[in-house]
Formats: C-alpha cells, sequence, structure tokens
C-alpha cells in the first residue's frame, strides 16, 4: 500500500498502472466506513501477491485528485488500467464482493506465470538455447492458450528449428479465430511455403529452371507463385516478392488471391517489432525529435524496406 499525493500521482498511479492494475482508495481520517475498508483492502492485496497495486489518497489533503476524479462520497474505490479508469465501487464492501469486483479485471495466477514462462523464453532463445525456450513457451501456452503473443513466439521458434508439423499444429488455433490476426495470416502462408519447398519437385528446382519456364510464358502464374515460395523459404524476400508482383499487376485474383497473401505476409513477417515502452531520451520527445533543434528523421532500413513495398503492392492493386 502505498500514499499517493499530487506529486507522485504519475509515477505511482498512471505509469504504474501500465504494468499492473492500480486500486486507488479515496478515504479520509474521519471517514467511518473508510476505516473498515482500508484493513480489507490491505489484507486482499497481500492476498493477490502483486496481481493489483493498492494506494491511498487522502481525498481531504488531495482536494485536487478528488476532484479530479468526480469523488462525491467515501470510500470511493477506482481501479486504473493502462492510465486509464476501467472500474470502480463506492462505499464499505465485505471481501468476498471485493475480490468478485478484482477477479473481472486482475489476471489470475496463471496468466501472470505464463507472462513470466514467456519472458524467459525470450531470455532463452537470445541465449542460443531454443529447446529451453520451446518448454517455457509450451508451458505458457498450458497455462493461457490465449496468450497470443506467447503462441506467436512459439510458432515462429518451432519454424527456426524445422519443426513443421509441430508448428502447423501450434498455428491451428490462432488460424481458427475470428477475427484472425494477420500475423497468423502470416505464419500460415509461410508454412505454406515450406510444405510446398519440401513436398513439390519444384522445391529443389534453381531461380534459372523457373526463369526458363516463365521466359516462355510471362502468364505462367503458377511457376512464377512456386519460385515465389522456393525464394520466400530460402530468404530471399525481396525478389520473392518481385516475381508475386508480376502475377498480381497482370491478374489480381488468380489463384483466390494467394499471391497477394503471399506478398501481405512477406511484408508482415519482415515488419520490425515495435519498441517496448520507454522513457524519453533526454532532449527528445516520444517520437524521436530534438526538443531543441532538427529533427532526426533516420528510420530502420528494414522498416523503409517493408514501407517501399507497401507502396508498390497498393499501386499494383489500384
Amino acid at each position: 500500500m502505498i500514499d499517493v499525493t499530487i506529486e507522485n500521482f504519475e509515477t505511482e498511479v498512471i505509469a504504474a498502472s501500465h504494468q499492473t492494475p492500480v486500486l486507488v482508495d479515496f478515504w479520509a481520517p474521519w471517514c467511518g466506513p473508510c476505516k473498515s475498508l482500508g484493513p480489507l483492502l490491505e489484507k486482499v492485496e497481500e492476498d493477490y501477491g502483486g496481481r493489483f497495486k493498492l494506494v491511498k489518497i487522502d481525498s481531504d489533503q488531495e482536494q485536487q485528485l478528488a476532484q479530479a476524479f468526480g469523488i462525491r462520497s467515501i470510500p470511493t474505490c477506482v481501479l486504473m488500467i493502462n492510465g486509464k479508469p476501467a472500474d470502480g465501487f463506492m462505499g464499505a464492501v465485505p471481501e468476498g464482493k471485493l475480490k468478485e469486483f478484482l477477479d473481472k479485471h486482475v489476471p489470475s495466477e496463471d496468466v501472470l506465470e505464463a507472462a513470466s514462462d514467456a519472458e524467459d523464453a525470450q531470455a532463452l532463445a537470445a541465449a542460443g538455447d531454443p529447446r529451453a525456450a520451446l518448454n517455457k513457451l509450451h508451458e505458457a501456452l498450458t497455462l493461457n492458450p490465449g496468450n497470443d503473443d506467447a503462441r506467436y513466439d512459439y510458432v515462429k521458434l518451432l519454424i527456426e528449428n524445422d519443426l513443421i508439423e509441430e508448428a502447423g499444429a501450434a498455428l491451428q488455433p490462432a488460424l481458427a479465430a475470428i477475427p484472425r490476426q494477420i500475423r497468423f495470416e502470416a505464419l500460415g502462408q509461410f508454412l505454406d511455403a515450406i510444405r510446398f519447398a519440401l513436398t513439390d519437385d519444384r522445391g529443389l528446382w534453381t531461380p534459372e529452371q523457373f526463369d526458363a519456364l516463365i521466359a516462355s510464358n510471362k502468364r505462367d502464374f503458377d511457376t512464377r507463385l512456386a519460385k515465389a515460395r522456393v525464394l520466400m523459404v530460402g530468404g530471399d524476400w525481396t525478389v520473392a516478392m518481385d516475381e508475386l508482383l508480376e502475377i498480381i499487376m497482370r491478374d489480381k485474383a488468380w489463384g483466390s488471391e494467394v499471391p497477394r497473401k503471399t506478398f501481405v505476409a512477406i511484408l508482415e513477417l519482415l515488419t520490425p517489432p515495435k519498441p517496448k515502452a520507454a522513457s524519453a531520451t533526454p532532449g527528445k520527445a516520444a517520437g524521436g525529435i530534438e526538443v531543441l533543434g532538427k529533427v532526426v528523421a533516420e528510420e530502420d532500413p528494414q522498416a523503409q524496406l517493408v514501407a517501399s513495398y507497401r507502396r508498390k503492392l497498393s499501386m499494383a492493386l489500384n
């Protein structure tokens, strides 16, 4: 439990709620119900073992904060998530009702453990131990099948370690979800390309073998798609997209739009991950602009490549 004032509100409530739900208890020394609710809140905070954070605000001493939240009576509790009020209640409540309220919003122990396993897996993969990382990610999904980030990392790592059947099975629940996330669609297209390269005779062809057929028939879309898939599996992403563009420019709807879907999948797979939220660099705004001086316009070369090919696709489709 932390006592919050206007001076530490931003840090202890707004910023903290982006990591863990924060329950704000507005109280006052003269308030009778506050004296019974306060100890109960502290007990439940301990029971929940870090699944939420409790802070207390003396509404008499911190009238500016009380007014900002529109507090009309006390005790009033407000649950903050991601910097915004998510829910709340007024008056003293029994322990059962309090836990019922919290359980609607606070992550379960399994969800927290799964998130911890997923973080551990990233460290293990970075340290060069993919088998241990896969085990951690499998544990995370067993605890919380709805952890999409863990599922994405798990499928990617399975693919990277040539465990194609396992990757397909792990991906299936995400492909069955409605709506389907584009990142899982991208992995699905990548798996299709890998399966093609492993099962079709053309998976062993050289680029020259493909080009000989294409030279004799520019509209041999099946050969162009086969070439693009083999290039994709080999990591020749831009050459694969160039081949797919040739199909799209000539016939946008050919093959149930598989060339377009494969192109979009490559863009998604190449898109650099968004950086995790962090404090801004001194002297710069969060967007990378210098507070005093010129604009910093440096962009990741891979992001520039993706943007360039997005424009090419847009022009081909219009």
